[in-house]
């Protein structure tokens, strides 16, 4: 990826922001949000939360110098991003758009613990013409995405 596009990514969204807070190293996984993250159903609660477990599906996925991010999405829930074979210093990030264009309104982001290889977010309600995409962004830097849906 190029500068200038790794710089029209950061721009476009709140990804800027989440590389901002994510601590430089992490000693346990945690997560972070910002923005009005939290604003609808369902915001702040694990993908395993009764009601939502077992409907996700996953409908993007991209990878990274051998890491996976992939986004998982259920109509009843929202979505999540999960990222595999990840490095400390790597977080998921999902951000998400209040009016479906592309524009970020809130994220959350989930760090990378020590002695693990993945970590995933909490849920973004990207129902009711809301959008949300993933982001595996490592060492402060966004690295891909998959999109808005």
């Amino acid at each position: 990826m190029s500068r200038r596009s790794l710089t029209t990514l950061l721009a476009a969204g709140g990804a800027a922001a989440v590389m901002a807070l994510l601590p430089a190293t992490a000693v346990h996984a945690a997560p972070y949000s910002g923005g009005n993250y939290g604003a609808y159903a369902r915001e702040g609660q694990y993908p395993t939360v009764s009601g939502c477990a077992g409907t996700f599906r996953q409908v993007g996925a991209r990878t990274f110098e051998g890491m996976a991010l992939k986004y998982y999405y259920s109509d009843a829930c929202g979505s999540f991003a999960r990222i595999e074979n990840a490095r400390v210093n790597c977080a998921a990030v999902l951000e998400r758009s209040d009016s479906g264009a592309g524009r970020a309104d809130g994220w959350v982001s989930e760090t990378v613990d020590a002695g693990l290889d993945y970590a995933y977010t909490k849920i973004g309600n990207n129902l009711n013409g809301r959008v949300s995409r993933a982001i595996l962004a490592c060492d402060g830097h966004a690295l891909v995405n998959t999109g808005w849906y």
